[in-house]
């Protein structure tokens, strides 16, 4: 690996193989069943921080998780769609969006060495390895 890493986050758990991409950051929780349109990828929750955001292919910061039982599939249906981030990386989250994920196999993780909106920016591009429980800042934005 070459890259120049710029900074990085430790993760206290991670699941799904490395991957990399843009970064969206949010200060509010997320649920896949009401904060996002699943047929389009857009979070269209009137008055949620990120509004009008697309989730496809982006590493995603959420402090918290929102949702239960349904949430798990809503996870494998984006997937299915092809309309899922490539990573949920949450400070918190339960254990039915983590088989969710599992089971749609997106990279998900719990638990952040420092707020991730103190080292990432939203477009930043970063690097997500679960099995060295990183994220590193690749390139930033603008």
């Amino acid at each position: 690996m070459s890259d120049t890493v710029l900074a990085s986050v430790s993760l206290a758990r991670a699941f799904g193989p490395m991957v990399e991409g843009e970064a969206v950051l949010s200060e509010e929780g997320f649920s896949p069943r009401y904060d996002l349109d699943r047929w389009t990828g857009y979070i269209t929750k009137p008055g949620h921080k990120l509004e009008g955001t697309n989730i496809k292919d982006k590493i995603c910061f959420f402090p918290t998780a929102k949702g239960g039982i349904a949430a798990g599939w809503a996870f494998n249906d984006i997937k299915g769609k092809g309309i899922a981030p490539k990573a949920f990386l949450f400070g918190v989250t339960n254990p039915v969006m983590v088989q969710g994920a599992v089971l749609a196999n997106i990279v998900i993780s719990e638990g952040w060495s420092q707020d991730p909106r103190q080292v990432f920016r939203t477009g930043d591009w970063v690097r997500v390895d679960p099995a060295r429980r990183v994220v590193e800042l690749l390139r930033r934005t603008g």
